[in-house]
């Protein structure tokens, strides 16, 4: 496992992680809506700026109505003027090339107010056509990652997953397991094939000059649990297939009791191939992001 650390963009965090996470790997960070994940994310990517030369992406799943506020927390927190990329215009693969064109901050993959995230939940007429738009949208995928990573990027932030009975029953998490394997984990060539298809013949040898290493780019999943209390979180089972079982890394955030009042608190529940704390870590969430307790 490599030395080299990614950092969060909180050093009372990294110091938790040992210095950061781990390139090349994955890192579920879990906890309920209104918790803190996004604000951890946009500083994660944030960070990218940096440590890399390039700010992380963003690539938000939320399907039930308004996104994830990442624009609002980029700009309030680091005057950051995030760039959206249309989940809805055509995809031009030769676009990728252009730095202009392809170098995109944020992508909102659905937005469908109201639409459900379990195939068990629609009927049949629906999910044909949710198939439909899936495909479609896995092209869009396709362009953006590459996209960034072509130019440089090397961390990902995957927001908006929902939780379900049923990992195998969302569509997201389908969404979710072909990006993660398809692209962030694949090859830079593979990645361009599977985006130029019958062009990429004649596309080879830029796709070589533009090659990177699969093996740099982070990837933080921010994963919305049923469970608001650290303790739920902490005896939650994980099962096997589970995307906490492939997980690299697990940070749980959540609620904790001081008394009579509420408060909010983190653990590193999983740091696998590293150092880490034990320590469960209250913070707070102020007009600069998270700001953690003092560990001694």
């Amino acid at each position: 496992m490599t030395d080299v650390r990614q950092e969060t963009g909180i050093a009372a965090l990294d110091d938790l992680l040992g210095g950061g996470l781990i390139p090349g790997t994955l890192t579920v960070v879990l906890g309920a809506t209104g918790i803190g994940k996004t604000q951890l994310g946009v500083q994660f990517a944030r960070q990218g700026l940096h440590q890399e030369g390039e700010t992380g992406v963003v690539f938000d799943m939320t399907s039930r109505g308004d996104s994830q506020n990442h624009a609002e927390y980029a700009r309030r927190l680091f005057d950051w003027e995030q760039r959206a990329m249309s989940a809805t215009d055509s995809v031009d693969p030769m676009a990728v090339w252009d730095r202009e064109l392809a170098r995109f901050d944020y992508l909102h993959l659905f937005r469908h107010s109201g639409r459900r995230v379990s195939i068990g939940d629609l009927e049949p007429d629906d999910w044909r056509e949710w198939k439909i738009e899936l495909a479609k949208k896995l092209q869009v995928a396709i362009a953006y990652f590459y996209g960034n990573l072509v130019h440089g990027v090397q961390r990902c932030v995957i927001d908006g997953l929902e939780p379900t009975d049923k990992a195998s029953d969302s569509f997201q998490m389908h969404m979710f397991d072909y990006v993660y394997h398809q692209i962030l984990r694949k090859e830079s060539e593979w990645v361009a094939r599977d985006l130029f298809r019958v062009k990429f013949r004649e596309q080879e040898p830029t796709a070589t000059a533009h090659r990177y290493d699969h093996k740099q780019v982070g990837c933080l999943l921010l994963y919305t649990t049923h469970e608001v209390m650290l303790d739920q979180l902490l005896s939650r089972p994980i099962e096997t297939g589970d995307v906490l079982s492939n997980a690299n890394t697990i940070i749980l955030m959540g609620k904790v009791r001081d008394g009579t009042k509420m408060g909010r608190a983190l653990h590193v529940a999983k740091h696998r191939g590293s150092y880490c704390r034990e320590d469960i870590v209250p913070f707070t969430i102020t007009e600069n992001g998270l700001l953690l307790d003092s560990v001694d």
